[in-house]
């Protein structure tokens, strides 16, 4: 049997869940209380919070963190620790405030100022071209910056004339300064005059470090990191588990500006050792082609080959400066080092609120991490379209086909990640979210690889705090905390079977970050990985970089290996642009029989060069590049799937067809097969999967095997299967334990019981001190007689029940954690409709007690904010028992 599971069925395996605990500075019984509560949820760690705390690295922070960790030892929990005293990372607790300049983050920009033809002079006095183009706040900046601090070392970098049409540097033309003014007059053509600066007055945040100097990141580590070295250091490795780095950001651009490439973001992140790099690239003329960032008029292959080399330069510093730096100081004290940074609205490759590039801007980090708050993620949500949404609008394709495998890619095709893939999750989505919804989202990011999460959170504010709602515990206000408890339980145990092995992917989706710097046509990866996951073919996304780096063990052949993962098709978004390796990766693995797969089109051309730009650019080696891609196959996006069918790549197949059936191949110790039903709809049909032998499932909410219904056919196990949506199934292929239990189903003799319940309510904190009793039908209409109502619901009576070898009792809906007892005994809580329990064990023939528990969200006991001119949210959710009670007899 697989050892994992032997010690889940006896109630051991390690923790993967470490919640957000916010820091307010509360009294030290507040503090203690909650690591209770947490730790009696079955949590084994917390990541402090320190954003809201007044005094971060202060006297009172340190008096707080030794309440923490007292109690974290004698619980034996781990203690992870936010590594800013300021949202997002980067703020170094204050440093920089009154610290050097030069380590602050700077912009390079640019304006327009004018166009000149042919034989045409221009004259541009110092006024016109030597100040830098002043910032404009956005709306989103005028609620949220009161004041944005100026600096006075602006600098010139020099005017330049760019030919519309222009092929080469030679089209590119440097304007002399004299005596205070620019003049210049036109050769053939028509020309474009653009002025660049560089300046410290562009971005909302500008006590932040630069992200792209090493220096600065390494305030970071003496603002925070060390001061909790000095204090605690012989707790690191121990108690201490390592430090978070919450969506740290380059910087530049407007507040969470969204849905821009780089051409269309007037200035972008800069930094003294930005400029060395590009020196070498680009030679001592460098400032030439500055404007290409934005020109749209010159030859695009170089447009492309200057945007890519700046990308690469910025992503690569914020790799080693900043990633690398915080995560080898922790490796070298005995901690790890996590985070995540944004990838909203696909900012992930791109420069602002994010960090260039998914990869890279993780690289240092001991976990691939993500965040899903505030709606990313909702029940058949991929075309759900928000308009105004995290400053931008919602792509529900790439927050539903991308946003996981992102970071569960990285986890597996990165050495140092070992597989750990992190989300934190659950923040933000205010009150209505309750663990019916907790567990979908839950099981949607786990069914994609993610095995570690982050809670989002624990306040111990008093109640309600308004702060990114719903708060687990909120001072026993929550009347969903045990039902929570047990999710974290269910959690827990998926993720013991997903870590420590391997995850089966036939398809690599080649990133999309490069082809989005270079511009011209770049299809997001989330578009063909779609196609993929709806007809359950499994992928990875890897990015150009494991062609070039040697840390990626990267092995070219009859299949495509990247470290432990083994594909046996890359399949390449359309885009306009590749780099050299890629293409040249693409053409061996072509010339060994590997399918590689271009959407849509080949590209036109390749956005980096053998050597740096200041020595020419080889066309006739890019033309051999793309000439080597031929033999690559050429797909229509939308007959991906029936061409990856074609291949024979798929491991599971299901019918009838249900594109939103997920599934997640996993090898650790045994093979496993994780099904999630992500649908609406119940799904009942047969899966077909590529292998035999012995099975059993296993119940992660009740941690228990159970009994499948299967039969072997031409070398394949068809498993019949009834999945009901946002529940799961899990099957594995070893010897089956002694004892597997029938899984509870709905059939035999029905008795109907919604008549005559007794049914009394009562708050969170006053449970189980029920009142208010009134005798009701089902289905109960609560929500309407108390609308303002939100805690435990109570439902009682009697039922005489015969004789019989197995009886089980369904709740089709309820609002929305239920918990059933039968004559005093608990026959445990659910938390998604169906609601079945077996309860053969705890009835007798004739009369019995059933009592139904519901625990509802608070929303309607606090309602969300609302602005002036805004409509109130409606409720999302019932309350109670909006369903009917039935019991199966046979």
């Amino acid at each position: 049997m697989n050892e994992k599971i032997e010690r889940l069925l006896q109630g051991k395996g390690e923790n993967y869940i470490l919640p957000f605990f916010w820091q307010h500075g509360e009294e030290e019984a507040i503090l203690r209380k909650y690591m209770e509560v947490i730790h009696e949820c079955g949590i084994g760690a917390v990541c402090v919070e320190s954003r809201p705390h007044p005094d971060y690295c202060g006297p009172k922070w340190w008096k707080d963190m030794d309440v923490i960790l007292d109690e974290a030892e004698k619980r034996g929990m781990k203690v992870w620790i936010l590594d800013d005293s300021h949202f997002p990372t980067g703020f170094c607790n204050g440093a920089l405030e009154n610290g050097p300049d030069e380590l602050r983050r700077q912009s390079v920009t640019y304006k327009s100022v004018g166009k000149v033809k042919g034989g045409e002079s221009i004259v541009l006095q110092k006024e016109e071209y030597a100040a830098a183009q002043p910032f404009q706040k956005s709306a989103i900046e005028e609620y949220a910056l009161q004041e944005l601090k100026t600096f006075d070392d602006d600098i010139f970098l020099g005017a330049v004339a760019v030919k519309e049409g222009g092929q080469g540097k030679e089209d590119l033309v440097r304007l002399k300064e004299e005596k205070g003014r620019i003049a210049w007059t036109a050769a053939e053509g028509v020309w474009t005059l653009y002025v660049c600066h560089l300046t410290r007055n562009r971005g909302p945040h500008r006590d932040y470090m630069n992200m792209c100097d090493r220096a600065a990141c390494h305030k970071l580590i003496e603002a925070v990191y060390e001061p909790h070295y000095a204090r605690y250091g012989e707790k690191f490795g121990t108690t201490i588990e390592g430090f978070f780095s919450d969506e740290p950001e380059l910087g530049n651009g407007h507040l969470y500006e969204m849905g821009k490439q780089l051409s269309q973001v007037d200035d972008q992140p800069w930094s003294r050792e930005i400029q060395a790099e590009l020196e070498k690239r680009w030679g001592e003329d460098w400032t030439l082609y500055l404007p290409l960032l934005w020109d749209s008029s010159f030859d695009p292959e170089l447009c492309a080959r200057v945007r890519f080399d700046y990308m690469d330069v910025v992503t690569r510093l914020v790799e080693t400066d900043f990633s690398w730096q915080l995560g080898d100081w922790c490796r070298e004290h005995g901690v790890k080092y996590i985070g995540h940074l944004i990838e909203d609205n696909n900012q992930h490759s791109r420069c602002g609120s994010s960090l260039g590039h998914f990869f890279r801007g993780l690289a240092g980090e001991d976990m691939a991490g993500i965040d899903d708050i505030g709606g990313q993620v909702l029940p058949q949500g991929e075309d759900i379209k928000i308009e105004h949404f995290m400053n931008g609008a919602r792509d529900g394709v790439f927050y539903h086909y991308a946003l996981g495998k992102l970071a569960a890619s990285a986890a597996a095709i990165e050495p140092l990640k070992k597989g750990r893939a992190m989300c934190e999750i659950f923040g933000n989505y205010g009150w209505a979210e309750g663990v019916c919804l907790e567990k979908y989202l839950a099981d949607h990011f786990m069914v994609r690889g993610i095995n570690h999460f982050v809670p989002h959170a624990f306040s111990p504010k008093p109640f309600p705090d308004p702060d990114c709602p719903p708060h687990f515990y909120a001072h026993g206000h929550n009347p969903q905390f045990r039902h929570f408890g047990r999710l974290m339980a269910y959690m827990n145990r998926v993720c013991e079977l997903i870590s420590d092995g391997c995850h089966v992917s036939p398809a690599a989706v080649l990133y999309h970050g490069e082809a989005d710097w270079a511009g011209g046509v770049c299809m997001y990866c989330q578009e063909p990985a779609r196609r993929l996951a709806d007809k359950q073919i499994d992928y990875d996304f890897i990015p150009a970089d494991v062609f070039c780096e040697e840390k990626y063990h990267t092995k070219l052949g009859k299949t495509l290996q990247v470290h432990t993962q083994e594909y046996r098709v890359l399949i390449i978004p359309e885009c306009s642009y590749v780099t050299r390796e890629l293409a040249g990766a693409a053409a061996a693995l072509a010339g060994e029989g590997f399918p590689v797969v271009f959407v849509n089109s080949l590209p036109t051309g390749i956005c980096t060069g053998e050597k740096p730009l200041a020595e020419g650019r080889d066309r006739e080696g890019d033309r051999k590049l793309l000439d080597g891609l031929k033999a690559c196959a050429v797909v229509g996006l939308e007959d991906l799937a029936e061409y990856m069918e074609s291949l024979e790549l798929r491991e599971v197949e299901i019918s009838p067809v249900q594109p939103l059936i997920r599934y997640m191949h996993y090898e650790n110790g045994s093979s496993m097969y994780y099904f999630v039903n992500e649908s609406a709809e119940t799904y009942c049909g047969e899966i077909r999967i590529a292998k035999t032998g012995h099975c059993f499932s296993y119940n992660a909410w009740d941690n228990r095997p159970e009994k499948v219904c299967k039969e072997e056919k031409d070398g394949h196990t068809v498993l019949k299967v009834c999945l009901e949506p946002a529940k799961s199934l899990i099957v594995l292929f070893d010897e089956a334990p002694e004892a597997l239990y029938e899984p509870a189903a709905a059939c035999g003799r029905c008795m109907e019981l919604n008549e005559g319940w007794r049914r009394s309510t009562c708050e969170a904190v006053r449970y189980p001190d029920f009142g208010d009793a009134a005798v009701v039908s089902l289905p109960d209409a609560l929500e309407e007689e108390q609308p303002g109502f939100g805690g435990f619901v109570r439902y009682e009576r009697e039922a005489d029940i015969p004789a019989v070898q197995n009886v089980v009792l369904e709740i089709s809906h309820a609002a929305e954690g239920v918990e059933l007892f039968v004559n005093g005994r608990s026959a445990g809580i659910q938390i998604v409709p169906v609601y079945r329990y077996d309860i053969t064990d705890l009835v007798r023939p004739g009369l019995n007690q059933i009592v139904v528990e519901v625990a509802t969200t608070l929303e309607r006991v606090v309602p969300g904010k609302v602005y002036p001119g805004m409509t109130p949210p409606v409720p999302a959710n019932h309350c109670g028992i909006d369903g009917t009670v039935r019991v199966w007899l046979r």
